[in-house]
């Protein structure tokens, strides 16, 4: 039997959805479930809801859960990780203290100061991870689905190469689907759209450089779409106007994606011409993911006590994330195909050797083998390619404890550049590392 180790457990909505996925496959319906989380209290819950998803399939699998990893990686097969360092009183900061200095964040997980220093907080721990499957599982495959998500799989890749490692991240799919439906693509709700696309480039900035159906290329239809019809077009304002002016469409939420360049947070009128709309966030408006995880702070918990107490919480049938299929391959299932986060061995071209780069992969028993996605388009590259050597010079800081990298990296954020000097975005650094001083001990120095 397989034995699947979640760490993070107590992320509710991942653990139930993930549990419940692979459960559908016959190669895991007997699995070994291993709950691991830090909060007890998070971790019980966890564990109730997995029995409860257990006993409405009537499946023979099992469920442990410890607030220990090592007592449950022995062997393991795969190793999902959905952590989050720090309670929100602790990552608050990240966009407390941005704003203080002009800089308007939305969500803030993934680049920018304050995907960085999220970054510089989780990275330890996840290479303390990484060394515990060096240990005790070292055939596994680790799916990683915590931000920053690329800086963190390409701080465990470089210092693991051994080990199998992805990141995982909806937002390919979910946008492919979207992009399917404006297309005026059918399809029944129980089935996948056939489409024949190619998403390559990082981490929430992927581009679809192909998106077809049945052999039929959708751009044309998807180009005229979005110009002129304004339903269409408001529905994700920010990256639609991304993609009429570069040509191609690019992966993950407004919200996210006015963070990450210099076009459309550096002013108030922009944000408010433009970070309107969206799916997933509210775009425009600040902190809105800080003010989201205090309400829920408050609220989980009746919210879990509500979905264990009624008769069918959740639906059996298998979502569409990928991690269950990637582990059911990997066991001699069939082979799966999905977008992962790996290291650029030549794999996009004109991106930096080395980075970590989002790309086709396909899983199968012989492990995890990435697909050659060739060149982005050169205008799409250019704030790709950016993002990518922050992304890598950050990690650098991080793994060597150079402060100063980290400053650097930061004034090259797009964002950051569109708002601050170079001294300002140094006072910036130095008041965000100083609000960290007690989290991140790797540094011994800390004014950069």
């Amino acid at each position: 039997m397989a034995r699947i180790v979640f760490i993070g457990a107590g992320s509710l909505g991942f653990t139930r959805g993930l549990v419940r996925d692979m459960l559908t496959f016959p190669t895991l319906r007997d699995a070994e479930i291993m709950l691991v989380d830090i909060n007890r209290e998070r971790l019980a819950f966890a564990k109730q809801a997995c029995e409860k998803i257990i006993a409405m399939g009537k499946y023979p699998a099992t469920v442990r859960a410890t607030t220990n990893r090592r007592d449950v990686m022995k062997n393991a097969d795969a190793v999902l990780v959905t952590i989050l360092c720090g309670a929100t009183k602790v990552w608050q900061h990240d966009i407390l203290i941005p704003k203080r200095f002009g800089i308007d964040t939305n969500v803030g997980d993934t680049r920018g100061p304050s995907g960085i220093f999220r970054a510089l907080r989780t990275i330890p721990t996840m290479l303390d991870i990484c060394k515990d499957m060096r240990e005790l599982c070292p055939k596994a495959i680790l799916l990683n689905y915590t931000n920053p998500m690329a800086m963190l799989c390409h701080a465990m890749q470089r210092e693991y190469p051994e080990i199998q490692i992805s990141g995982l991240c909806h937002s390919v799919q979910g946008t492919a689907y979207m992009l399917a439906n404006w297309a005026g693509v059918k399809w029944k709700p129980d089935e996948l759209p056939q489409l024949d696309y190619v998403c390559a480039g990082i981490n929430h900035m992927a581009w679809f450089t192909r998106f077809a159906y049945k052999g039929k290329d959708l751009y044309p239809i998807l180009r005229k779409r979005v110009a002129t019809d304004r339903k269409v077009y408001n529905h994700e304002l920010v990256r639609n106007e991304m993609f009429l002016s570069l040509g191609y469409y690019v992966t993950e939420s407004s919200g996210h994606n006015s963070e990450y360049n210099w076009w459309f947070r550096k002013r108030p009128d922009l944000i408010r011409q433009y970070c309107t709309t969206g799916t997933g966030w509210n775009p425009g408006r600040y902190a809105y993911i800080l003010d989201h995880y205090r309400k829920t702070d408050k609220s989980w918990k009746k919210g879990v006590k509500e979905w264990l107490a009624q008769d069918a919480p959740i639906s059996l049938a298998r979502g569409h994330e990928y991690a269950a299929s990637i582990i059911n391959a990997r066991l001699g299932g069939v082979p799966f195909e999905f977008n992962g986060n790996v290291p650029n061995t030549g794999l996009v071209t004109n991106l930096p050797q080395g980075a970590c780069v989002e790309v086709p992969v396909l899983a199968s028993h012989k492990g995890l083998q990435p697909i050659f996605a060739g060149a982005l388009p050169p205008q799409c590259a250019i704030l790709t390619g950016l993002s990518a050597q922050i992304e890598m010079l950050t990690v650098d800081g991080c793994l060597t404890g150079d402060a100063g990298k980290v400053y650097q990296a930061i004034a090259h954020d797009p964002l950051t550049a569109a708002k601050l000097s170079l001294a300002e975005a140094r006072k910036m650094t130095q008041a965000m590392f100083r609000q960290n001083r007690d989290y991140l001990p790797h540094f011994k120095k800390i004014n950069p």
